[in-house]
């Protein structure tokens, strides 16, 4: 049976219990082995670490060891899946650039905070997400920092918000990205800042795809 590693915690506002809980029940449902972890010291065993089929972090801001970030990366170098979403995955361990090289992106900013209305476009044609479609939602807009090798699956555009950086013009940015690490897979979704964002509807879709899509 694969197994999966849901480990959780970081800063509480974006309920990484609950988002923790809700991938548990879609891997479950897939056939997963899942566990479930509060804990960093997950990622202290190499070898429990290269045994898995899939990863998927919900920390948010929060500090890892080195050795930890480090066996994280090798696991996934070796074949281990990598999937998550929101600050939980590229807003984790902001001071750990092995964690940022190997997840692909990092949050730099929110413009308008909260509550948001922006559209999330679909722009590859890949099985992941094909038959999805563009969908509305209203929640935090993401601003990343983004590895220029991740394949995106959809964007959204800014600014929605003014502020800075609406100087600089329109700006599709992802939303859904894909990319490898070694013989791992990631994927990355930035919808996510509470459970309630992705637990229906396009967003959860999208979200299920990819943790099955990152796993071996």
């Amino acid at each position: 049976m694969a197994k999966a590693l849901i480990t959780w915690g970081g800063w509480d506002g974006h309920e990484p219990d609950k988002v923790a809980a809700l991938f548990a029940g879609w891997l479950g449902e897939a056939g997963f082995q899942v566990t479930v972890t509060d804990t960093l010291t997950c990622f202290d065993d190499p070898a429990a670490l290269a045994d898995l089929s899939l990863i998927v972090p919900v920390w948010t801001m929060s500090q890892i060891g080195k050795e930890q970030a480090l066996n994280a990366c090798a696991a996934v170098a070796s074949g281990v899946g990598l999937a998550g979403c929101h600050g939980g995955m590229c807003d984790a361990f902001r001071e750990n650039v092995d964690w940022q090289f190997m997840t692909g992106a990092q949050w730099v900013a929110h413009p308008g905070n909260d509550g948001v209305d922006y559209g999330v476009r679909i722009v590859s044609d890949d099985p992941l997400v094909a038959g999805v479609g563009d969908f509305a939602v209203q929640t935090e807009q993401y601003y990343l920092h983004v590895d220029p090798v991740v394949r995106v699956h959809a964007v959204c555009d800014f600014p929605v918000v003014d502020g800075p950086h609406a100087a600089n013009g329109p700006v599709a940015m992802p939303v859904v990205f894909t990319k490898f690490w070694g013989q791992g897979c990631v994927y990355y979704n930035a919808l996510g800042h509470q459970a309630t964002v992705i637990d229906h509807g396009p967003a959860a879709e999208l979200m299920r795809r990819g943790l099955l899509w990152a796993a071996r």
